[in-house]
């Protein structure tokens, strides 16, 4: 017999694992926004853009199960901190060539960006703790 799954615990672990089989499919579907914000140093955006949206994907798959969870929530934490240097590189070109044109001003797009950064924190948090409860 198993123990029942606190409800708290499946909410957080199937709300992470949609979140990451979503922005994982975006990967391969819609992978030009993502290209654009590879960093340049890192070299070929597409295979990068691939790999991390693979890691996504199956990080949100083991996490559908209760038995894969424990590996799913330390890859998606780890996939989670392995893609923070695109969201600097955002903020760095904001308003650059390199950043489709914002429909909004340049400085709000910028201060939009920045201020996604450390929203990163909670979901590496989430990603841990879902890993720890698995």
């Amino acid at each position: 017999m198993t123990a029942s799954e606190d409800p708290a615990d499946r909410k957080a672990r199937l709300g992470l694992a949609a979140t990451m089989l979503s922005m994982g499919t975006l990967h391969f579907v819609r992978p030009g926004p993502f290209e654009k914000i590879v960093p340049r140093q890192l070299g070929e955006p597409r295979r990068l853009v691939y790999a991390s949206g693979a890691a996504e994907l199956a990080s949100g798959a083991l996490m559908l199960s209760r038995r894969t969870t424990r590996f799913g929530g330390w890859l998606a934490a780890a996939t989670l901190v392995g893609v923070f240097p695109a969201n600097i590189q955002m903020v760095l070109d904001a308003g650059t060539e390199h950043q489709a044109a914002p429909t909004v001003p340049v400085s709000l797009f910028r201060a939009v960006c920045l201020a996604r950064l450390p929203m990163q924190i909670p979901m590496v948090r989430r990603a841990v703790r879902v890993a720890r409860a698995g």
